[in-house]
């Protein structure tokens, strides 16, 4: 158990290195406003935290940074909440001004503004289809033998996909296949759709529709979607700018993490509903030794449909990147409840 005096000492280091990037001595420590303790009684009490693991020495340096073990203490003891700034919260609500129905183009914005405010990398996990349902489906002619096919789902997913049919194919067939599949697959998961599509709607096809064996299979064909959910990126390069990577070995190992997206959706996937944040090894990705991972979940309704994350140092600022996301997630989650619920 840490001493008031410890902890006091602890949460100014911290706060220190993370402002600063530099190392922190006794002389530094003793000239600040909170600390009222002699450089003696500093220098015993660093030694012990030194000891206990909190603080620990550099190569170049007199003065001592936040072990992982300190940061990890900071993050669940010593932090306070940030007041988030009402320039901020203003850049955060301009997502939502514009009518915007589209799911992707709001979380697209969503990790650029991220990564504006924190400086940091940002990173938004898209939905599943597995977590998307049919809500609408329209067929667009594009030309007497091309259309484009535009699937619309209960979270706001769109996908487009443009066709080729028969030039005898008619507006009055087309309009029917709309009623069709509409009426037969509204609310069907779309990882089923094609399953649905052969068991409910051939049939249908066969009854009222020229040609329905060639337009069976291009709607097959339409509705074969991807289950993968989709990364979004803000700032990809604001890690490098941080002195920790300067290193370049650092740089390419962390950057090659980044590029990698089965990499970076196995970490975001493990993250649980809320706000979480791992430190250095908690990770377990080496790449991922010398940063920060904070994610945020955001929902339409009660369901929980992607997460947010951001991609910084271990001498990130936690309480500021934490206030940011909270306030994101959550006007991101009524805003998606109210339009797509």
């Amino acid at each position: 158990m840490l001493t008031e005096r410890q902890l006091l000492i602890l949460q100014v280091i911290i706060d220190d290195f993370i402002r600063y990037a530099q190392p922190v001595g006794s002389r530094s420590l003793a000239k600040k406003k909170n600390i009222s303790f002699s450089s003696a009684t500093i220098r015993n009490e660093m030694a012990d935290l030194e000891e206990l693991g909190f603080i620990e020495k550099t190569h170049t340096s007199s003065g001592r940074i936040p072990s992982e073990k300190g940061y990890r203490f900071y993050v669940d003891h010593l932090l306070s909440p940030e007041m988030i700034r009402q320039e901020d919260i203003m850049k955060i609500r301009s997502l939502f001004t514009e009518r915007i129905y589209e799911l992707e183009k709001i979380i697209q914005n969503s990790a650029k503004i991220l990564s504006d405010l924190t400086e940091y990398t940002a990173i938004v996990l898209g939905p599943t289809a597995k977590e998307n349902r049919l809500k609408r489906f329209q067929i667009v002619p594009l030309n007497d033998d091309t259309a484009v096919a535009i699937i619309i789902t209960n979270t706001g997913h769109i996908e487009h996909k443009v066709f080729s049919f028969p030039g005898t194919i008619t507006r009055s067939n087309i309009e029917k296949m709309i009623n069709i599949l509409n009426s037969r697959l509204k609310d069907v998961p779309l990882v089923r759709l094609r399953e649905k599509l052969f068991q409910e709607v051939s049939s249908l096809f066969k009854q009222h529709i020229d040609n329905y064996g060639y337009l069976l299979q291009t709607f097959a064909d339409v509705l074969n979607i991807s289950e993968n959910e989709k990364l979004y990126y803000g700032g990809k390069m604001n890690m490098f700018k941080q002195p920790e990577f300067q290193d370049v070995e650092k740089v390419q190992e962390l950057f090659s993490l980044i590029e990698d997206e089965v990499g970076v959706y196995q970490l975001l996937k493990k993250m649980p509903f809320g706000i979480h944040v791992k430190i250095g090894s908690e990770n377990d990705v080496q790449a991922m030794e010398n940063c920060s991972l904070i994610t945020a979940t955001y929902n339409i309704g009660d369901d929980q449909v992607g997460t947010i994350a951001i991609i910084g140092p271990k001498r990130m600022q936690y309480s500021r990147v934490i206030s940011v996301l909270n306030s994101l997630s959550s006007q991101l989650s009524n805003s998606l409840t109210k339009l797509y619920d």
